[in-house]
């Protein structure tokens, strides 16, 4: 017969609680301590005890007779560790510390984010759109009130309405401000380097005093209100403005891209300072400014989808597979996506290419674009603030589209369109939101008493040329360009330290020449003919104009699905790779511009495979 156990018996601590949740479900994770916690010690032992009696009951039989000097043991070594009352409490590590003032950083982060988030959905028509559709809901019989939020949030699943909820959240992460400090002050959210801050400033105010300057030579004011008669001739028109020739012969350009190239290669870091030393490391580019680019290794694993054994829409040198299976799978996927209504997923299926018949859907759906009643209603009022109002920026509008696309062998068709959609582009107040995460400042003109009409958009390259081959609706064309400005195209004509800017861009492009192509880089910096003074143009204007429609808009696919404008420097630095032979028999600036006239012939995607994953590094 066993004697009776001396030693007091201790409680077993209660199980260690799940690894939370994933943060998405952040909102959940207070359930999880009602219905997966034991509530107490005493019932995570109830299952030992119906198994026969205490712990040191069950580990005295003969079977286990052996464990018992190395349980002793072990119950020793917890006591020992167990602090005594009144003893100081052993300090915490400093890595554990540093991880959980990390985990805090970023709870107050991700919080932060969410609040912003959510007070810009406030104000838009998604909001009152659900707001409607929730009271509109009390009338079901199926929405019950003790469970009313979980029977709501069901009906906005079962709707589609969740979808469209999830889609403006991502579209609103798409542009999101990289992550900065709490107590940083919004001009630190435009751009977190001073003296990037300083040089756009001083960029501005320098296209400012171009445009007073031919106000005050011209005699003409920055805007007017259109007498009756030229408001009726003007609205006539609308739809013919390009068979308007007016003459603008008086009125010259603000500025070229050459002389933005220069503000460019003139930046400089007052803090940084590199020594007049020359070694194998040193940038011999243009841009000295010292910023973090990414390399070959790093736009591999970033462009991973571009890789040779991934099918690609825009090659056709696949003698295994037929390029029509590919390509009949990959319409059968972008209809499922479609289908679906989902943005991310259709960002993600975009980076292999998106084929031409739905294209236009796959673009309105990453860009979270829906043509809406309102939205052709807001479209008209822009359009009669045109027909109102005459800026100075229309006629340089006018002599733009006259210059660029009128002349074009593929966009001389859209005329009309660049027309009304720049003009209405350049009444768009709502366009100065993306001022909040831009590092440029809008001017403002003053049209009886009214703020907030930005006259820089007539600056832009035309880069809404493209997007006429896909949407033939005003309205929808207006919608499509606005957001691929407010979210792309704007950081090609600002100066900036983020990694789409165009500084970045420059820096990259030639970073890449040197280092992968630099027998060739040595060569035309001798000769007088540096890579970016060709290549500026092509980055700044996204390649439109220079490049085949086709494969401009596989290019561009490619910039929506993976967000990043980084694959314009991967791009030119390709074509350079590309006519590399040429390029070292040149022995001139001009005898390399005419090498890299024309690129209408060059096909994209094979470019870019070769220079990124066939490239020795």
């Amino acid at each position: 017969m066993r004697g009776k156990a001396t030693t007091s018996l201790r409680p077993l601590p209660a199980p260690a609680p799940p690894p939370p949740p994933p943060r998405l479900f952040f909102f959940f994770f207070p359930f999880f301590f009602f219905f997966f916690l034991p509530a107490s010690g005493t019932q995570a032992l109830a299952p030992s005890a119906a198994a026969g009696g205490s712990r040191e009951e069950r580990t005295d039989g003969p079977a286990v007779a052996w464990q018992r000097p190395l349980r002793q043991r072990r119950r020793q070594e917890r006591a020992e560790r167990r602090p005594r009352a009144g003893a100081p409490s052993r300090p915490v590590p400093a890595a554990r510390r540093a991880r959980a003032g990390a985990m805090l950083q970023e709870e107050s982060d991700l919080s932060l984010v969410i609040a912003q988030i959510v007070q810009k959905l406030k104000g838009s028509t998604l909001y009152a759109q659900l707001e409607r559709q929730a009271w509109a809901s009390l009338q079901r019989p199926e929405i019950k009130l003790e469970s009313l939020k979980e029977d709501i949030k069901e009906f906005f699943k079962i709707s589609g309405w969740e979808k469209k909820l999830q889609n403006a959240v991502y579209s609103e992460l798409s542009v999101f401000p990289l992550p900065s400090h709490p107590a940083a002050p919004p001009e630190h959210l435009k751009e977190p380097l001073v003296y990037m801050r300083k040089a756009q400033g001083s960029w501005e105010k320098r296209i400012l005093k171009s445009l007073n300057s031919m106000c005050t030579e011209l005699s003409i004011p920055l805007a007017r209100k259109r007498p009756v008669g030229e408001q009726k001739e003007l609205l006539n028109k609308w739809n013919e403005m390009g068979t308007d020739e007016p003459d603008l012969s008086l009125f010259r350009p603000v500025y070229a891209p050459k002389d933005f190239l220069e503000v460019l290669i003139n930046l400089r870091n007052p803090n940084y300072e590199n020594g007049d030393s020359l070694s194998f490391r040193t940038h011999l580019g243009l841009i000295q400014v010292p910023l973090k680019v990414k390399d070959i290794p790093e736009l591999k694993e970033f462009f991973v989808e571009l890789g040779l054994t991934t099918g690609q829409l825009g090659i056709d040198d696949s003698t295994q597979v037929p390029p029509e299976l590919f390509e009949n799978e990959h319409v059968r996927i972008g209809q499922k996506v479609l289908a679906e209504q989902d943005s991310a997923a259709a960002q993600q299926y975009i980076r292999q290419g998106s084929p031409t018949a739905l294209r236009a859907e796959l673009w309105a759906l990453i860009l979270n674009i829906s043509s809406q009643p309102e939205d052709i209603l807001y479209y008209e009022q822009l359009k009669t603030n045109v027909i109102q109002h005459d800026l100075l920026v229309d006629s340089l509008i006018y002599k733009d589209v006259k210059l660029t696309a009128s002349n074009d062998d593929y966009y001389f068709v859209f005329e009309d369109y660049l027309y009304q959609v720049l003009l209405c582009f350049s009444r768009d107040t709502s366009v100065l939101g993306h001022f909040a995460y831009n590092s440029a400042s809008p001017p403002k003109s003053y049209i009886r008493g009214k703020l907030g009409l930005e006259e820089y958009a007539v600056f832009y390259p035309p880069n809404v040329a493209p997007l006429c081959f896909l949407y033939h609706e005003p309205s929808k064309l207006y919608q499509i360009f606005r957001e691929m400005y407010v979210r792309f195209f704007f950081r090609l004509h600002s100066i900036s330290s983020h990694p789409s800017g165009i500084v970045s861009l420059c820096l990259l492009f030639e970073t890449l020449l040197q280092t992968y192509l630099p027998q060739l880089f040595y060569h035309l910096r001798e000769i007088g003919a540096q890579p970016l003074r060709i290549s500026f143009k092509w980055m700044v204007r996204a390649f439109s104009g220079y490049l085949a429609t086709d494969q401009l808009l596989l290019l561009w696919d490619r910039i929506l699905g993976y967000n990043s404008l980084e694959i314009l420097a991967v791009l030119a630095a390709a074509v350079f790779a590309f006519r590399a032979v040429n390029l070292m028999e040149v022995t001139s600036l001009a005898a390399a511009e005419a090498v890299l006239a024309d690129l209408s012939t060059l096909k994209v995607m094979p470019l870019l495979q070769i220079f990124l994953f066939a490239t020795v590094t």
